[in-house]
């Protein structure tokens, strides 16, 4: 059999990439039959196309307007950290009344750790969030409507827009697919990137939670500037001076 072009190469770790959440240079080097310096190039190659983000040993796939991973495999993914960054993220609350919680698992679980000894308003898009939450002590639970989107189950389009424009919102807790110093809040969708527009334009203030990996991370939308933003709530993951470089744009960084 002929040997693989580089192309098709990259090509094949990308698919490898998306299909398992993340790949590994030795793993690849074996599977593809080449040295791992060859993968380690091509990991290169492909992070400078945005196509992956390198970690130590191996890459994880960048979510694009081709790509984007479903709500069912951010469930399993990452789940001790997005667990400590969704508590640190609802101690943010104060005094807010109204809420809105973006769609996307690590909302879901801030939304989850709000507290219920007080009466609450949470304004979502996401039915997951919102069946969380449907029976909870005290929270009054707004699901705005639209079109479902079927990998992440939130609503989107005009119909969405149209009912966040009518509120004023205390305090939004936002996700974003990637979130970087140059480009701000990215995610894939323009439909989705409407409604997390929206959405903090509505509120009087913003906090975005997320996992270390989506930083330096740039998708297809763009939707907010990290200026925007009151707080990040991140995990140790992200290194400190990382932390300090994004606050220096004006949001306190809590790393849980």
């Amino acid at each position: 059999m002929a040997a693989m072009t580089a192309e098709e190469r990259q090509r094949e770790i990308v698919r490898a990439a998306r299909r398992a959440g993340s790949v590994d240079v030795t793993a690849l080097a074996t599977e593809l039959g080449v040295a791992k310096e060859t993968v380690r190039r091509d990991l290169r190659t492909l992070e400078d196309h945005g196509l992956v983000r390198r970690t130590h040993g191996g890459a994880y796939p960048v979510e694009s307007a081709g790509f984007e991973t479903t709500l069912a495999f951010r469930t399993t993914s990452q789940v001790p950290e997005k667990r400590r960054i969704a508590a640190a993220a609802a101690e943010l609350l104060g005094d807010a009344e109204t809420v809105f919680v973006d769609e996307g698992f690590t909302p879901q679980l801030i939304a989850e750790a709000l507290p219920r000894d007080r009466q609450l308003t949470v304004v979502t898009a996401s039915l997951a969030t919102a069946g969380a939450l449907a029976e909870a002590d005290n929270t009054s639970v707004l699901l705005l409507g639209g079109r479902v989107r079927p990998g992440t189950l939130a609503t989107v389009d005009h119909w969405t827009t149209k009912m966040l424009a009518g509120f004023v919102i205390d305090l939004a807790f936002i996700g974003a697919n990637g979130i970087s110093r140059e480009h701000g809040l990215t995610t894939p969708d323009p439909a989705v990137s409407e409604v997390k527009a929206q959405a903090i334009r509505a509120s009087r203030r913003t906090v975005f939670a997320g996992v270390h990996t989506k930083f330096g991370a740039v998708s297809f939308c763009r939707f907010a500037d990290v200026s925007s933003l009151e707080a990040i709530v991140t995990s140790t993951l992200l290194p400190s001076s990382e932390a300090h470089r994004y606050s220096l744009q004006g949001p306190q960084v809590i790393r849980a």
